[in-house]
């Protein structure tokens, strides 16, 4: 019975986050991403009981036949969705959580030479989007997006978006696309387009994880075109500034040539001489004597 649910799941995740499936058929017989997913269910069974050159073959064909190499030894949680999946590797210790989406071009791979655990290990719905690699023994948090072409080195916070060669968080914690109330109404529709009991408290659970995946990996931040804004900004903040101290210097300096012309001037009075020879300024002070009141 559990085997026949999990297929039953795997089909729904497609219709779910894939636009362009039309029916169940088209889905199991077109959809090389699916065909990856079982095959590898049968490799990973056969490498955990130790038949590894089996385990093996059943991977080589399943990238002869997908274009997609998962190794045996990964370990895939349920709701996983590979989407075009064409180049796809996923080495032998990663480990992937419910409801990955992973796009064409991911690596899932390792660095160096060392033993034991040196993969990825992939959190709770994450997006990898296209030609993103994730190289390293370290945890891609819940909710995270890793935006297409993004080389992630080291650890990714829970809800945050990766950019950039190397990957940098660019937004943590961000506002969710969805809310309650279009979980419910999207669970509503979809339990009854496929027959489901919308009161299953594990149906509704089930699906409402499923749907707690941000497809929306091209609405990314820019870091280069926010920082070169941030310097146009200040760029401008500068000119202006620098205009207003032009201002103010040539205000001070007509100031400054008024002054010097008056007191030129006064300079001119005091040095002059009256007719009998004597200083004006004698003259000066004498005339302002007597005008001052006794």
């Amino acid at each position: 019975m559990k085997f026949f649910s999990r297929i039953k799941k795997d089909i729904r995740v497609i219709f779910e986050r894939d636009p362009a499936a039309k029916s169940v058929l088209e889905v199991v017989l077109c959809y090389s991403g699916l065909h990856a997913i079982w095959l590898h269910r049968i490799s990973h069974a056969l490498f955990k009981r130790g038949w590894i050159v089996s385990a093996r073959l059943v991977s080589n064909f399943c990238r002869f036949l997908t274009g997609i190499e998962i190794h045996p030894g990964a370990t895939i949680g349920d709701g996983l969705f590979i989407d075009h999946g064409t180049g796809i590797v996923i080495g032998e210790t990663a480990e992937l959580g419910k409801n990955v989406t992973l796009y064409q071009g991911v690596t899932l791979g390792g660095t160096g030479k060392e033993k034991g655990k040196r993969h990825p290990t992939i959190g709770n719905n994450v997006v990898v989007a296209t030609g993103a690699k994730v190289l390293g023994s370290f945890k891609v948090g819940d909710h995270a997006k890793i935006g297409a072409g993004s080389v992630v080195l080291k650890e990714v916070p829970p809800h945050a978006t990766v950019v950039g060669i190397p990957g940098r968080v660019v937004v943590l914690h961000g506002t969710r696309i969805h809310n309650e109330e279009e979980y419910r109404a999207v669970l509503m529709k979809m339990c009854k387009e496929r027959g489901l009991n919308v009161d299953d408290p594990q149906t509704r659970a089930e699906i409402l994880e499923e749907l707690d995946v941000d497809l929306n990996h091209d609405i990314l931040p820019d870091p280069e075109r926010e920082m070169i804004e941030v310097a146009l900004r200040q760029i401008q903040r500068l000119e202006t500034r620098v205009n207003e101290l032009e201002q103010e210097l040539a205000a001070t300096r007509a100031e400054i040539s008024a002054e010097a012309l008056r007191t030129a001037s006064i300079e001119v009075s005091l040095s002059a001489k009256n007719v009998d020879g004597s200083p004006k300024i004698e003259k000066f002070l004498e005339n302002t004597c007597k005008a001052r009141p006794k």
